[in-house]
């Protein structure tokens, strides 16, 4: 019987001890009731408030709705250049209902046109086109919502709808898992995510739409993502941003106005970046260490990041940066290159420490007669 047992590897990376205290956060963030924001290099939360309250995400449910377009379409299941004929009651009921792409019944628009009504318009028409003409229904729309979000890991979140319009209460979510549902769509599907994400202006049927995101164009960096608003809601943003490599991810939510959402969510961007450094420790791909592999044509696999991986530090400081690297070993073959197999701390001194995926670095199949002849003089030698 194999046993596979968790295993820690330890690596230090020393610098002074510093007892200066961490930067604190934009004033304009004490103004909203939920704020999140992390490193996505580094797993980092540099600044959280409610951050695992429940809430209701109004338009932002439509973050969900295309991560889910976009698993479908990587599947082969759902190409962007497939019509959806919009059925005279869907046509009905949500023609110019809230924000909208005003379609008509008989009209026929592309996945294609429908994810950018959804991402840049915030339409509301068009999410429900495309999830009861994908799935037949509303429901089977929200059970594929509900099942992604259980596989990435979304605790505190639920889904009953693809647009996020008002259901009392049965659709609701976290900061945290919001940001961890931004984190997948951007490091998944980079090229679909910047194809539909951070575009201000998009024309269909003669009509101009707008996007209402609040730092795209205004901070350095902003590549999207969605905004919301609801009367139980308030006023929330779910943003991103990417500067020499390093991407944050953050959440405001519960905003009484657009002003206030919007300064908290422009100050807390500009305050990840600028009130931080990036401490680099590996570079995409490159092995952070190795795991022992168990009936294996190799008994090491390089365990690597599938982003460059760093420490975030308060700005002009040094502070001693600890590595942790866990897995349940050995590692049994046949094992997939990029198959999640590994865990990594990142532990900053004074501060909690963030965590981030490790993955396989090449393919391993199963041992060979030659192979296993070779292990074995080497577990006898070693």
């Amino acid at each position: 019987m194999k046993i596979r047992i968790p295993t820690v590897l330890a690596l230090a990376l020393s610098s002074v001890p510093v007892s200066a205290a961490l930067p604190p956060p934009p004033a304009e963030v004490d103004e909203v009731p939920v704020s999140f924001l992390i490193d996505a290099g580094s797993g980092q939360v540099l600044e959280e408030r409610r951050a695992d309250v429940s809430f209701a995400p109004a338009s932002m449910t439509k973050v969900m709705t295309t991560f889910v377009a976009f698993e479908e379409n990587k599947a082969g299941r759902l190409p962007l250049h497939r019509k959806f004929v919009v059925p005279d009651k869907i046509a009905r009921e949500w023609f110019a209902k809230g924000t909208s792409m005003y379609l008509e019944g008989g009209e026929a628009p592309t996945t294609d046109q429908l994810l950018h009504g959804i991402m840049t318009a915030s339409a509301n028409d068009a999410a429900v086109v495309l999830a009861a003409g994908y799935t037949g229904s509303v429901d089977g729309w929200s059970f594929l919502m509900n099942d992604a979000a259980k596989r990435l890991g979304m605790t505190r979140s639920h889904f009953n709808t693809p647009n996020g319009w008002p259901d009392e209460g049965r659709t609701y979510v976290s900061a945290r898992d919001l940001a961890k549902l931004g984190e997948a769509m951007i490091v998944r599907y980079p090229a679909l995510y910047h194809r539909y994400a951070g575009v201000k202006y998009w024309s269909y049927g003669g009509r101009v739409l707008r996007s209402h995101d609040p730092t795209v164009g205004v901070i350095r960096g902003a590549d999207g993502i969605k905004t919301g608003y609801t009367a139980d809601a308030g006023y929330c943003f779910l943003g991103s941003a990417e500067r020499k490599g390093r991407r944050l991810i953050m959440v405001v939510g519960g905003a009484r106005s657009t002003p206030v959402r919007n300064a908290a969510a422009r100050a807390l961007l500009e305050w990840g970046f600028t009130a931080w450094d990036a401490r680099p420790l590996f570079a995409r791909g490159e092995p952070v260490t190795y795991a022992r592999v168990q009936d294996g044509d190799s008994r090491r696999l390089p365990l690597v990041g599938d982003r460059a991986l760093h420490a975030a530090v308060p700005a002009g400081q040094s502070r001693k940066v600890h590595l942790k690297v866990r897995y349940r070993g050995p590692l049994v073959a046949p094992i997939a290159k990029g198959t999640k197999v590994a865990d990594m701390e990142i532990a900053v001194e004074g501060m909690r420490p963030g965590h981030v995926d490790l993955y396989a670095g090449k393919d391993i199949r199963v041992a060979g007669p030659v192979d296993r002849m070779i292990n074995g003089f080497m577990n006898v030698f070693s």
